[in-house]
């Protein structure tokens, strides 16, 4: 079988991370964003993949060799010259695409899940029709476009509301389909909407179906998304009783869901959790308290630091007694000083910050 991860371009969703590495490289639960899915892809018996990107692709195909070697997959990059949309990339892959007849995964690269694509395939494969969309129910299904099914057809669908006013359902895409290569036909090499084009001409030939996905999903492109989407893996970790999580019963675990790398150095009288992800050789002094929060590699967080809701990017450093929250994220190599109070800032890589930050605002 085969996939195609729209990865897109410059990532400005999640800045100031993304001005040091493409997207898809930043460590998602300790590991790149991307690894989670093509993990997922080539257990379900997924042998090639594309990449449609048009950033930087020369960094990540440096990076990605190893993880293909790892997973006795192929990984091709499509490069868009100019930005083709959601349907124009499936269009300039079709070679790939187009190798055997059967089906192929399409994926967002910012989607986190439990990636059923096994249950995916067997449920495509029963229907016989040309797509799936895997779906997901919301609670406020107002703030998104709807799936609403067919009468009497529990997965048949009829139409797609924006952003309803009335109630019609609560399901809404999610963001990974499987498509037979017939699709193709319908897509033309331009920038194009798969959700707004060619979703809709498949509807109107009664070929779409959805696929409800069990557990938790979180489009994680943006800071706030990409911490509540932590939470929202440590916890499913912590329901599988996975062994990558730290024991509770250590002494500085403070309400579970806390995922320590090896090499990450913890001083004493530490109070870690909950939702906690430490990276590589990070580095925490004594009495740090650390709440729902992202630390990256070679990161190090002085005495004393209160850190919460806050992503710290790679080889950057909180100093002794500094305070941050509110969705704060500092990029790559950025000093924080003693004392010192951040209120949801943005701060770019290589930057020192001295004074407080008050109110929620980008430090270039």
């Amino acid at each position: 079988m085969k996939a195609l991860i729209l990865v897109g371009g410059f990532g400005t969703r999640l800045r100031p991370l993304t001005l040091s590495l493409p997207k898809p490289l930043v460590e998602f639960g300790n590991k790149p964003m991307i690894m989670h899915q093509i993990e997922a892809l080539a257990e379900a018996g997924v042998t090639d993949v594309v990449l449609a990107v048009n950033y930087r692709p020369e960094v990540m195909e440096a990076r990605l060799s190893k993880i293909a070697e790892k997973f006795g997959i192929n990984i091709t990059f499509s490069v868009e010259t100019e930005p083709l949309g959601t349907a124009g990339p499936l269009k300039l892959a079709e070679d790939v695409l187009r190798k055997d007849d059967s089906p192929f995964f399409v994926l967002n690269s910012d989607v986190i899940c439990e990636f059923p694509f096994k249950e995916l395939a067997a449920f495509h494969k029963a229907h016989g029709d040309e797509g799936t969309i895997i779906v997901t129910k919301v609670e406020e299904p107002s703030k998104y476009g709807v799936i609403v099914h067919k009468p009497n057809h529990p997965s048949r669908i009829d139409r797609f509301v924006e952003k309803p006013v009335e109630f019609v359902g609560n399901r809404i895409n999610a963001g990974l389909y499987l498509l037979n290569t017939s699709v193709l036909d319908r897509i033309e090499l331009r920038p194009t909407s798969i959700e707004q084009e060619t979703f809709p001409a498949m509807v109107r030939d009664g070929k779409l179906h959805s696929f409800d996905l069990e557990g938790y999903w979180m489009d994680v492109g943006q800071p706030k998304d990409f911490l509540t989407g932590t939470c929202l893996y440590l916890s499913s970790l912590t329901k599988k009783g996975s062994k990558l999580l730290t024991p509770s019963t250590e002494p500085y675990v403070y309400g579970g869901n806390v995922l320590v790398d090896p090499s990450a150095k913890i001083g004493k009288n530490c109070r870690i959790g909950p939702n906690v992800t430490i990276g590589p050789n990070v580095v925490i002094g004594d009495g740090v308290r650390l709440q729902r929060c992202v630390l990256l590699a070679g990161s190090k967080i002085k005495d004393h630091a209160w850190v919460k809701s806050t992503i710290v990017g790679w080889n950057s450093t909180v100093g002794r007694w500094a305070r941050l929250e509110n969705v704060t994220v500092l990029g790559d190599d950025v000093t924080i000083g003693d004392e010192i109070y951040v209120n949801g800032g943005s701060v770019l890589p290589h930057k020192s910050i001295k004074q407080n930050v008050d109110s929620p605002q980008v430090i270039m």
